[in-house]
């Protein structure tokens, strides 16, 4: 296990230099000057001048980089260029909304998708079909379409959960709860379907092996077969779509946070973004870079659990 560790710390340094590193060049060559968007058209040269020059735009983008670089070693990620707030705590404020929603997310497509998925395989019939149904319709209905639906019926016609905002869970878990009921929903529309798809197949394909038939043969109970031995087999594919889930739910929560006004790092970069406020950008990159890291760290960790070969390999 520390050999796996070490190994993907390893591989982990030179990705988040070469994200930061893509990501700052990239961002600091499109067009936009933070300088004009916090004095305005109709400024002095002289203002306009003073400002680059306090922002470190007059420097060459290397030096400003190495800066950059510099400060992250001590902790330190700069301030927003527009509120001047220490970016760690702009984004440490929105880091639990998004947390919340990705993790919440992950759980509840997971129990469902597993459960249908092995039903799928187990009965096949009727609930083969209904799993390819649920797949399809995860992926062709629009998350701001679904949004907007489950909000009509739960929040104004029934008024079971609120229809936008977030509530801290420190404050209330109840109300932390019922704020993230909607928006897990609508993320985990695409996200069951698929990994109930990718559970049957995976459990289909152990069911065809020979020593499934010996253990059948040798006397074994279905429950044990099915829990000791098919679910562990299955598990690799099951636990990679899973890990992949997570990582793609990063971006894809920027939508269901802005139909739900939830105060997450997806919205808090789109804003940065459209204000060029790199100091802002650059942290929220960090942070999903290292997010990404740690979560495919932990499925390195439960391909070695279910599998000891690659524990050696």
């Amino acid at each position: 296990m520390l050999k796996i560790i070490g190994r993907r710390l390893l591989v982990s340094i030179p990705l988040l230099f070469f994200v930061t590193a893509l990501t700052f060049f990239l961002v600091s060559l499109t067009p936009g000057d933070p300088a004009l968007v916090i004095l305005g058209q109709n400024r002095p040269a002289e203002e306009y001048v003073r400002v680059r020059q306090q922002l470190g735009f007059n420097q060459p983008l290397p030096v400003r980089y190495g800066s950059w670089l510099a400060d992250l070693v001590t902790g330190n990620l700069g301030k927003s260029i527009f509120n001047q707030e220490p970016v760690i705590s702009v984004l440490n404020a929105r880091l639990g909304v998004t947390l919340s929603l990705v993790i919440g997310t992950t759980l509840v497509s997971t129990v469902f998708g597993v459960g249908l998925g092995l039903a799928g395989a187990v009965r096949r019939g009727v609930l083969a079909k209904i799993v390819d149904t649920l797949s399809l319709l995860g992926f062709a209905v629009p998350n701001f379409w679904l949004a907007l639906i489950l909000v009509a019926i739960f929040s104004i016609a029934l008024r079971w959960f609120p229809a936008i905002g977030y509530v801290d869970p420190a404050k209330s878990p109840a109300g932390w709860l019922q704020s993230l009921v909607l928006p897990v929903a609508v993320l985990s529309a695409p996200v069951i379907g698929l990994i109930a798809q990718q559970t049957r197949n995976a459990i289909l394909e152990v069911l065809e092996k020979p020593f499934i038939r010996t253990l059948r043969a040798g006397g074994a109970s279905p429950a044990s077969i099915l829990f000791r031995h098919i679910l562990r087999s299955a598990a690799i594919p099951i636990v990679t779509v899973i890990g992949l889930t997570f990582v793609g739910l990063l971006s894809g929560t920027v939508i269901v946070e802005t139909v739900f006004a939830l105060p997450g790092l997806g919205g808090l970069a789109v804003q940065a973004t459209s204000r060029h406020d790199l100091p802002i950008i650059q942290g929220a990159v960090l942070y999903f870079t290292i997010i990404v890291i740690v979560v495919n760290l932990l499925v390195d960790l439960a391909y070695a659990w279910l599998n000891p070969k690659v524990r050696v390999s």
